[in-house]
């Protein structure tokens, strides 16, 4: 009869392989928390940074009704992130995650197509920036920003958040992440809560200046404003393309695991 530290160790060996296969795979350490919201905050802060949106807020803070208006902006730009993350991890649940404690083949084939997306999102959008940054002009829509009522402002926060191209897939690869580290429902609810404060600070930041510097945040968030309208094409084509490539490596990487 042999040790039980012969037993376990031969117990250790087999656990390393695939049912059914006898191949073996490395023992992935055990995910916590943290590693899960490691995962996800490049991905936040690249949500974070949105010209466009840093622009619109400080738009609708100009208005009669600023302060309310800011607050509803914000409020709309929180749920539509939060809820496009909770669609996801409502999907993916813990199936995330093999049995390996690896990701799933789902989630890699996710990140790959999301990344694939993101990517020529940026080259598009790198091609058709404007070749002098002071000729960039806004989308129409702003013009009727101070026209907006309450409920509308509301949902234009959560249009930009949730519907924005470059910000969805980036939320949606975020969940994806949170499922496949396998951890329990309200750690995954706790990762996603981080994922969300982290990418709303930069239309955060915003409010907090109308709300806090009192005369100067006009001057402030002009400065803001023109930096964010002149160079939002490039930023968004850097920020899409750079963060479709790790996607692209993520996804690959995962599948050929």
């Amino acid at each position: 009869m042999g040790s039980p530290a012969g037993h376990r160790a031969r117990s250790a060996g087999a656990d390393r392989r695939s049912a059914g296969t006898g191949r073996l795979h490395p023992i992935r350490p055990e995910v916590t928390v943290g590693h899960a919201v490691g995962d996800v905050l490049g991905l936040a802060a690249g949500v974070a940074v949105s010209p466009l949106p840093i622009v619109a807020i400080i738009l609708v803070l100009a208005t009669p009704r600023g302060r309310l208006n800011g607050l509803l902006f914000a409020l709309g730009w929180i749920l539509g992130l939060a809820a496009l993350g909770t669609i996801m991890l409502a999907v993916g649940g813990s199936g995330g995650a093999s049995g390996h404690k690896q990701p799933a083949t789902w989630v890699g084939a996710l990140k790959l197509v999301l990344g694939l997306l993101l990517a020529l999102l940026g080259a598009r959008q790198w091609r058709h920036r404007p070749t002098d940054p002071s000729q960039a002009q806004l989308p129409k829509w702003m013009a009727a920003i101070d026209r907006f009522t309450p409920p509308k402002t509301l949902g234009l926060g959560v249009a930009l958040s949730a519907a924005n191209a470059k910000n969805a897939p980036l939320t949606l690869a975020a969940g994806a992440s949170i499922s496949a580290a396998g951890i329990p429902v309200a750690q995954q609810a706790g990762t996603l809560a981080v994922f969300v404060l982290v990418a709303s600070v930069g239309v955060l930041a915003p409010l907090a200046v109308y709300l806090f510097m009192g005369q100067r945040a006009q001057r402030v968030l002009g400065n803001w404003r023109n930096w964010a309208a002149q160079h939002n094409a490039a930023v968004m084509a850097v920020l899409s393309f750079v963060l479709g490539l790790k996607l692209l490596g993520d996804g690959i990487s995962i599948l050929a695991s």
